[in-house]
């Protein structure tokens, strides 16, 4: 007689920063999701909080079958007004066991059931999944692509008054952070970033100065635009309008269009094939805008939310 297979054990983990060797583990499910899936499961700004030790507000999820890890997710709770906002995501050779469902009933039991979870990509499994555990769409993230050529833009009109120059470490820090926090006061995931969160941003490889433009009239600092050329390890050669923003009063002058062709034309001398940029679908205005500069439509990232 043979004894019965043993069953598969599964635990979740729910801590408040990870050790090195976790982050290892998270780093490289996360990077076989990737290629499976084509575009990351965790934002940018959720990659960056795996590091650092703790974060006020955020808690990682480890979800392991006999000792190995095979889900992740990762729950931020810093909106003073919004649910808890999670994301998650199942390595691809461990999926339709249930395991996205643990992970996602685990969100809803520790916010209380009141979330907000991203589906990148807007996969039909994710989208399943979001039905199972009662969720709602609530939000469409667009990312827009158009190719870059240097002879496609003219060089930027600036308003009256106004030059550009770009970002100096250490001195523009405390004005940038200012600016950003009033031209997105509506947008909290961009408008709450912190010194701390800008010096993640860095550290991170990819960042230059030279690409990050700023705008100022009489000495003070109304607009800027921040690029980003994402590595060629990622696969794709491809240049970002990362952020674009302009202060308040400083708006409706044509800055913020001279502001994105500034950081075009910068994108495209550097040689890169394609520019990148992500924009909600409801900023109806934004997508005109960017329309009209030759962008369209490539993916689009949901958002899904309790009714509570």
């Amino acid at each position: 007689m043979t004894d019965a297979a043993t069953p598969p054990v599964r635990s979740l983990e729910t801590l408040d920063a990870l050790a090195p060797g976790q982050i290892e583990a998270v780093t490289r499910l996360l990077a076989e999701a990737a290629r499976t899936d084509g575009q990351q499961a965790v934002s940018e700004q959720g990659r960056l909080q795996l590091r650092g030790g703790p974060r006020e507000g955020v808690r990682h999820l480890l979800l392991t079958v006999n000792g190995e890890l095979v889900g992740y997710a990762q729950l931020e709770d810093t909106d003073p007004v919004e649910a808890p906002a999670g994301e998650l995501v199942v390595h691809p050779g461990h999926r339709g066991r249930g395991h996205g469902r643990a992970l996602g009933q685990a969100l809803l039991s520790a916010t209380g059931k009141r979330l907000r979870v991203w589906a990148h990509g807007g996969h039909a499994s994710a989208r399943h999944l979001a039905q199972i555990l009662g969720l709602t769409l609530f939000r469409e993230l667009r990312q827009m692509r158009r190719p870059l050529d240097p002879s496609a833009f003219a060089e930027p009109v600036l308003p009256e008054g106004v030059t550009i120059r770009t970002f100096v470490p250490g001195q523009d820090d405390e004005a940038w952070l200012r600016v950003n926090a009033e031209a997105f006061a509506h947008h909290p995931e961009q408008g709450s970033l912190t010194q701390r969160d800008l010096d993640d941003r860095k550290a991170e490889p990819w960042f230059d100065p030279a690409g990050f433009f700023l705008a100022f009239r009489d000495g003070e600092l109304i607009g800027f635009h921040w690029t980003k050329v994402h590595p060629a390890s990622e696969g794709e050669r491809l240049g970002e309008v990362y952020v674009v923003g302009v202060r308040p009063g400083a708006q409706g002058g044509g800055l913020g269009k001279a502001l994105t062709a500034t950081g075009l034309r910068h994108l495209a001398a550097a040689g890169l094939p394609t520019a990148m940029l992500y924009v909600d679908a409801d900023n109806k205005a934004a997508v005109t805008v960017y329309e009209r500069l030759g962008f369209s439509t490539y993916e689009t990232d949901l958002m899904y939310r309790t009714e509570s």
